[in-house]
């Protein structure tokens, strides 16, 4: 089946063929279309608890912060004296309120907006890999689908500003218009920066090129590098629709902006996409410059437990070592959200000129230039911690390559996979096709 051989490592649906074809035999093959559908579910149900119990564990964390940083306590009577069931609580009320579509509001539109913000945060964490190999779908081209995807958020935005038919929802949702497209520019310059020093756009081969010690993280490769991470983190919080830059529903002058005429469960569905989408940026910034799930000290491969590139045989100590891995990668980039948060109830809001002053006269030219600058380094191949500790435990970046350079998928049915000059840098280790798996598990059946 050569479609279904391009999807990659598609394991946990080749994991639940084998379940059946060894249940119902020749019934259900063990390419069948079955194990894809089982496995999208799994997939949609981790996801799914991701997003929204991250956002009720984000709104409890907010409260407290925000009261910390205004000398108040938060939240300290629903759940015990830290206020645990507040945002439950809260929930809980959100579904039991009364749903009010405005008599004046276009009745399609203004229902259908809020599913669109959340689909589109919720879409892109699709492509988000939480350790090596823990990924709904491993894109080559992870990095910009992520961002492609989460642009999307604005229509659902623009929509319920539009559908209203509220002159401050209207307001809010042209901002927001004019904000997400501006900052898409400089947010896709900063990014170019660790894609080029990779040499990949697959977020998981970005995130095991800085396996090893803290000095392979990006943030620490170059200047330029690490400046353009500061740049990504404002341009981030801007794209998100935070404070300082949450101008799309500015209360001291649109009332609620955009969301001004919502209540109920559709008020919480755009709450859900936004600290859905903080937490992405955040897990995004931690795979490009923070090392993604490896660990500042690699003990997992200095114990021999973590996986070696391309391995493929499960194993006890493998799993642990995954689960931290993605353990790490959940305390990064829930860091990532406090300091969103800190931000947020630190800075006064900007205005809408100083907005786009911000975009256009300071994060674009500073992401080009450190773009530039980052190039010339890695051209001239200046010094750089990575080069004072070479005995990493992990893999350099000229080690690191795409699955599709290292072996080809043959073209026609009968002829032997093409093995790339570059499958010589891993050895045994190369990662292992789709079509490969199916091949081993119909001869073990056999």
């Amino acid at each position: 089946m050569q479609p279904a051989a391009r999807l990659g490592q598609a394991t946990v649906a080749l994991f639940f063929n084998d379940i059946l074809h060894r249940a119902l035999g020749s019934w259900v093959p063990l390419d069948s279309w079955l194990g894809f559908i089982l496995a999208a579910g799994v997939h949609l149900f981790l996801l799914i608890n991701v997003v929204a119990v991250g956002a009720l564990i984000f709104i409890w964390m907010e409260r407290k912060i925000a009261g910390r940083i205004q000398d108040r306590l938060g939240p300290t009577r629903v759940g015990g004296k830290f206020g645990w069931l507040q945002t439950l609580a809260d929930g809980i009320k959100l579904v039991a309120k009364e749903d009010i579509t405005p008599k004046d509001a276009d009745p399609l539109l203004f229902k259908l907006a809020p599913y669109v913000s959340f689909a589109s945060s919720f879409t892109a964490y699709m492509a988000l890999p939480f350790a090596n190999g823990w990924a709904a779908q491993n894109i080559n081209v992870g990095v910009f689908f992520i961002i492609a995807v989460l642009g999307l958020e604005v229509f659902g935005v623009i929509l319920a500003g539009y559908a209203s038919g509220s002159k401050w929802s209207l307001f809010g949702g042209m901002r927001e218009a004019a904000q997400v497209v501006s900052y898409e520019v400089p947010i896709g310059l900063c990014i170019v920066v660790p894609v080029l020093l990779v040499g990949s756009m697959n977020l998981v081969t970005i995130g095991e090129s800085q396996a090893g010690l803290f000095t392979n993280w990006l943030i620490l490769h170059d200047p330029f590098t690490f400046a353009v991470s500061f740049v990504y983190f404002t341009c981030a919080v801007a794209s998100v629709n935070r404070a300082p830059f949450d101008l799309a529903e500015a209360e001291s002058e649109l009332v609620a902006g955009f969301h001004t005429e919502y209540s109920g469960l559709r008020w919480s569905f755009f709450f859900m996409a936004e600290y859905g989408s903080m937490f992405l940026v955040s897990g995004l910034a931690a795979i490009l410059f923070f090392g993604g799930w490896n660990g500042p000290i690699p003990i997992f491969h200095i114990l021999g437990w973590a996986y070696e590139q391309g391995e493929t045989t499960w194993k006890v100590t493998g799993y642990i070592a995954q689960v931290a891995g993605v353990l790490n990668f959940i305390l990064k980039a829930t860091l990532g959200v406090t300091v969103m948060m800190w931000v947020r109830w630190t800075l006064p809001r900007l205005r809408i000129d100083q907005v786009m002053t911000t975009c256009l006269k300071y994060c674009v030219p500073l992401a080009a230039f450190c773009f530039v600058g980052a190039m010339i380094w890695k051209l001239n191949g200046w010094v750089s911690p990575h080069d004072f500790a070479p005995n990493t435990l992990g893999h350099r970046f000229a080690e690191v390559r795409e699955d599709w350079v290292l072996r080809r998928e043959p073209m026609a049915s009968g002829q032997e996979p093409v093995a790339n000059e570059n499958a010589a840098v891993l050895g045994d280790h190369a990662p292992l096709s789709y079509s490969s798996l199916i091949s081993s598990s119909q001869e073990a059946s056999q």
